[in-house]
């Protein structure tokens, strides 16, 4: 099975794509899609258009898309959801069914803590995808948010045989 995650961002939103064999995660690729300081509605439709295009090359079976946090600055708060907005669009239109994760719960998965600081989620990461390079943050943090789909979805499928 091969999952996109995705961190959601106005100015650059984070993609990873990792393939899930049994209890191994392999990484297949990994980027930000950039939009240019402008007019929102171009800026959208870019990000939308980016990331289309990263769906249809990586072709994934399953989508994670980090949740938004509110922060002090009202309007950015507004535009970030819009930004999710594309996030969860471009993979509803292929097809592909989303998990949605808090930027807590990610944390939680991949490192162990909820708190943890971007260096050690990305020193997980590396452990975990090795000889993994980053496209940069972003696309570490939607790497991220691909293993926390990854392990939700190992979790629900011993769950559901362990019922049967």
């Amino acid at each position: 099975m091969k999952i996109i995650g995705i961190d959601p961002g106005l100015r650059n939103m984070g993609w990873g794509v990792i393939a899930v064999e049994g209890p191994r995660l392999r990484h297949l690729g990994n980027g930000i899609v950039h939009s240019e300081a402008g007019e929102l509605g171009p800026r959208l439709a870019a990000l939308y258009r980016g990331l289309c295009a990263v769906i249809v090359r990586h072709a994934p079976d399953a989508a994670a898309v980090e949740q938004t946090f509110v922060n002090k600055d009202a309007l950015g708060t507004l535009k970030l959801g819009q930004a999710r907005g594309i996030a969860l669009l471009a993979p509803a239109e292929a097809g592909l069914e989303i998990g949605e994760y808090a930027p807590n719960a990610v944390k939680k998965t991949v490192v162990g803590v909820g708190h943890a600081a971007k260096e050690q989620i990305q020193h997980m990461v590396r452990f975990m995808l090795p000889g993994v390079k980053f496209a940069g943050p972003d696309a570490a943090d939607a790497l991220a948010v691909a293993i926390c789909h990854a392990h939700h979805l190992q979790g629900r499928a011993l769950r559901i045989k362990a019922s049967a």
